[in-house]
């Protein structure tokens, strides 16, 4: 399986870290290694000193699929979820800086947290998905899916272009704004409309 992930997908996440508005979505991997085990502390790594938390809204595909069409995207997945996208904000700047690729920075051992699964049924519309993640008990980030620039459906047809999708893959759609770092001791929760998905404590 495989964990592809959704960059500059929020317009005032883009704002806040002064980056480029996309003409495309922006596609990275993260490799299955960066899957934060259950039930597991997430350390924080002795290479950065700046890593940032980035809340979203995951797709899990259920069939291989490739070129898809967007009006059958949603065929290929049954369930959301949320996660944390944990990035080494400090070497990314490094790494971005020299126009090089960010997997250093993005995929590194536990820095993809995969909460609890939703049947998709559960919910009305896709497109109006309240989440939100809370650091120490504090709302730090909040988002809609319908702010997002491309759509669920819309991801999921344009990364087949590219991969073909193969069941157990896992899409992060991207982060709103409102990220920020984190610290030891740190205990971080994640709420899909009003479920508790997925909470950490930070070493």
């Amino acid at each position: 399986m495989k964990l592809i992930c959704i960059g500059r997908n929020y317009a005032a996440h883009i704002a806040e870290l002064a980056n480029e508005r996309p003409e495309e979505p922006v596609v990275f991997i993260k490799p299955d290694s960066a899957i934060l085990p259950k039930e597991q502390d997430f350390y924080i790594p002795e290479f950065s000193n700046d890593v940032h938390y980035e809340v979203e809204v995951l797709v899990k595909i259920n069939k291989v699929g490739k070129h898809i069409n967007e009006k059958f995207a949603h065929k290929y997945y049954s369930e959301v979820g949320l996660g944390i996208d944990f990035t080494a904000r400090d070497l990314q700047s490094k790494l971005k800086e020299k126009g090089l690729p960010w997997e250093k920075a993005k995929g590194f051992d536990g820095a993809a947290v995969i909460g609890e699964w939703l049947p998709k049924t559960d919910f009305e519309d896709l497109n109006r998905i309240n989440f939100s993640l809370f650091k120490n008990g504090k709302e730090v980030q909040k988002g809609n899916t319908s702010l997002m620039l491309w759509k669920i459906d819309e991801l999921v047809a344009y990364v087949s272009r590219f991969f073909m999708l193969k069941k157990g893959d896992i899409i992060f759609t991207g982060t709103p704004s409102g990220v920020g770092r984190i610290e030891a001791n740190d205990y971080l929760s994640g709420v899909l409309e009003g479920h508790e998905l997925f909470h950490l404590k930070v070493k």
